[in-house]
């Protein structure tokens, strides 16, 4: 089976997408935004590779909870997470939200990355920017961010926003 590097998994948490959320966070981001509030995620090394059974064993124990990737940033590890969620796809029906700081239309041209980006329901897109940080902001850190409908996304071929977090 495989692993993936995680620095924390947080359980029931209301931040990182909407209700209450199993949230994995991974280590390893190559966008090293200024004004992170994660910068200890940027290093892959600063994770622990876990197995994703033992991962999914965690997210599959709270049967109200829905799923957030998070990071770090879990493209940066597509594969892992790919099976990660297919794995929750197959044993449960949780909504799955991803944080990135890839944009939507590179994911979609990348297969490791979009066989990830399939098997999401919201993602939410682009480097968090500094100047852009804005308190009112549900569930993303800069305006620049979206929260995208992966589905309708994909159906469409352009990027749907999900206007109820805007």
């Amino acid at each position: 089976m495989a692993s993936i590097s995680i620095l924390d998994i947080l359980e029931d948490t209301t931040v990182d997408g909407p209700g209450f959320r199993t949230s994995v966070y991974c280590a390893g981001c190559p966008n090293a935004c200024p004004g992170c509030h994660n910068r200890q995620s940027w290093d892959i090394r600063n994770g622990r590779y876990t197995d994703i059974e033992d991962i999914l064993e965690i997210v599959l124990a709270d049967p109200f909870a829905d799923v957030t990737f998070s990071g770090g940033d879990p493209m940066f590890q597509p594969e892992g997470f790919t099976a990660l969620a297919k794995a929750i796809r197959e044993r449960s029906s949780k909504n799955i939200w991803c944080y990135t700081g890839y944009l939507f239309e590179c994911l979609v041209n990348d297969p490791r990355r979009r066989a990830l980006l399939e098997q999401v329901d919201v993602l939410v897109d682009g480097r968090f920017v500094e100047a852009l940080k804005d308190e009112t902001l549900r569930f993303r850190g800069s305006s620049n961010q979206r929260i995208i409908d992966v589905a309708k996304s994909l159906q469409r071929g352009s990027v749907v926003i999900l206007e109820e977090y805007s």
